[in-house]
């Protein structure tokens, strides 16, 4: 019985069985002599094995060995090719969970606040702390401190932005007669801090002091909608392709971009807002994630017909307006009502623009780390 049997026996059997594999595997490649020397070999072993000589199933197996090794020896440097094999795979795994399971999505704007965050600046008139405090500031709250001031009375002429590792965004501030770069993205410089072209600076002049906070780093989760259809009340990501009225207003070169709102209609129902309520169907919603919205605590503002101080929306524009979401769309709106573009200006979003739901904040370590609600 094979429970029975002695352990080099085992042993000898899983090796025979190896060394039979490896010369069918290699047989095209073996001169005709090592061939034959192994052919023989195995045939030595099997006979070793039946005879239950354990001395001479070891003198056996080293043979078999030491042909294999000169048969066959080991390619030049080996090890370089194993790391770039490592890394390959590597690269293939992380491509594969990108594109079906996770894929990680800065957010941009301050559309979603409070719920996330987008990149926002605050000008300040002390200058930045010291080293520590900015290194555990870029760290964990992912704040970058800065103090640029013109070295001579200069003029700005441009503002090039360059991302790297679709992470790191640095901002090049051209004048005239010199130029300077920033770790911070152009439009909350130029938002936050008016650092615009044709702006003027005197020698000495600050041009951009405080701080700039990147935008909450999240994970999307792209698999869970194939098999449910996306929810009311989900934050989700879609993308722009096909919606005219965000297109029209890109650079052609960047493509279609990805949002991130709050999904507030679903295909066939009817949508109203009277500030700071949203009706669904006559109704206000039950949903905690809405109801939180409409509250007008902890940052939230409610619903809105117009943004700040702006004209009314082209849609849900006034308190007796009304939508129908159509088929195969879905309404989308951002939590910061006052200060968001989305379905109110451009209708419904299409099925097939859906990337995924809002899964969780992986960085930076603020209150709102962890899943998204």
């Amino acid at each position: 019985m094979f429970f029975f049997t002695p352990r080099y026996i085992k042993e000898a059997k899983h090796f025979l069985h190896g060394a039979r594999k490896f010369l069918a595997y290699k047989k095209d490649i073996l001169t005709d002599a090592h061939r034959r020397d192994l052919e023989g070999l195995i045939d030595a072993l099997k006979s070793a094995i039946r005879s239950r000589d354990q001395k001479a199933i070891d003198r056996v197996i080293h043979s078999i060995n030491t042909l294999v090794d000169r048969a066959i020896p080991p390619a030049k440097h080996a090890w370089i090719r194993e790391n770039v094999e490592v890394i390959l795979v590597a690269i293939v795994i992380a491509a594969g969970v990108k594109a079906y399971l996770l894929q990680p999505f800065r957010i941009p704007t301050g559309s979603m606040q409070p719920t996330l965050y987008g990149i926002v600046g605050v000008p300040t008139d002390t200058p930045p702390p010291n080293i520590l405090v900015r290194a555990f500031d870029l760290v964990v709250r992912g704040r970058h401190h800065f103090d640029l001031r013109a070295s001579a009375t200069d003029v700005v002429t441009s503002l090039q932005e360059k991302t790297y590792l679709n992470f790191f965004t640095f901002t090049t501030i051209r004048f005239r007669n010199s130029s300077h770069t920033l770790f911070v993205p152009r439009d909350p410089l130029m938002r936050y801090f008016h650092v615009v072209p044709g702006r003027e600076y005197s020698a000495g002049e600050v041009i951009a002091r405080g701080h700039m906070d990147t935008g909450d780093q999240i994970f999307v989760d792209k698999l869970s909608y194939n098999f449910v259809k996306p929810d009311l009340g989900d934050v989700f990501v879609f993308k722009t392709t096909g919606i005219r009225e965000i297109e029209d207003g890109l650079d052609p070169a960047m493509g279609s971009q990805h949002y991130i709102k709050r999904l507030c209609g679903l295909p066939g129902q009817t949508l109203r807002i009277a500030p700071p309520k949203l009706f669904i169907d006559g109704k206000t919603p039950g949903l905690f994630v809405l109801q939180r919205i409409m509250s007008l605590k902890d940052g939230y503002q409610g619903f809105s017909n117009n943004g700040r101080n702006g004209p009314p929306f082209r849609f849900l524009g006034s308190p007796q307006a009304t939508f129908t979401v159509p088929v195969s769309t879905y309404f989308a709106l951002g939590d910061n009502s006052y200060h968001s573009r989305d379905s109110r200006d451009w209708g419904g979003v299409p099925e097939r623009n859906v990337a995924g739901r809002g899964l969780l904040v992986y960085w930076p370590f603020s209150e709102r780390w962890g899943l998204i609600r």
